[in-house]
């Protein structure tokens, strides 16, 4: 079963909120991760991550040792954790998707995060999404800026090509 969450959240510590989804995840067998909606180019870029990512594990050719990690390499296009963190969440206000993958998935004590949608592709994360993924303006004057959602999953389903 895969849940998300997706809402606004003030983080004061970075560390001490990965440590809480990192013992959440133990105590209920769950994997969560925490990813910057901002930098999410819409559900259907989340969840196909999602989906690569456990895909990757059933057939042995993941990248990351865990699915947690996994899901962020995905999600970001590349197969370097060093780049991929760059969709992580950050101290202050954030704009977050929280997504758990188990059998009896809990996420109560993320009451912190206030409900709103914030995952869908709008036109405001543009040069965003075109810095982290490497999307040109050659491509955008091709394919139009509005295909901009098509080229992120198009580089999120490359991450199985690049070895």
């Amino acid at each position: 079963m895969i849940k998300i969450i997706e809402g606004t959240i003030f983080i004061d510590d970075t560390e001490r909120f990965l440590q809480k989804l990192k013992r959440i995840s133990k105590e209920k067998s769950t994997v969560i991760q925490a990813l910057d909606a901002d930098k999410l180019a819409g559900e259907e870029h989340l969840k196909f991550a999602v989906e690569k990512a456990i895909s990757s594990f059933k057939t042995g050719r993941n990248i990351a040792n865990d699915l947690a990690k996994e899901i962020m390499l995905y999600a970001a296009g590349t197969r370097q954790i060093n780049k991929a963190i760059r969709l992580g969440v950050h101290n202050g206000d954030n704009n977050i998707a929280l997504v758990a993958i188990g059998e009896d998935i809990d996420l109560s004590e993320f009451n912190e995060i206030t409900p709103k949608p914030v995952i869908q592709y709008n036109k405001s994360k543009n040069d965003t999404l075109m810095e982290i993924f490497n999307i040109t303006e050659e491509e955008t004057n091709s394919v139009g800026i509005d295909k901009i959602p098509e080229l992120v999953l198009e580089r999120v389903a490359l991450v199985d090509v690049i070895k």
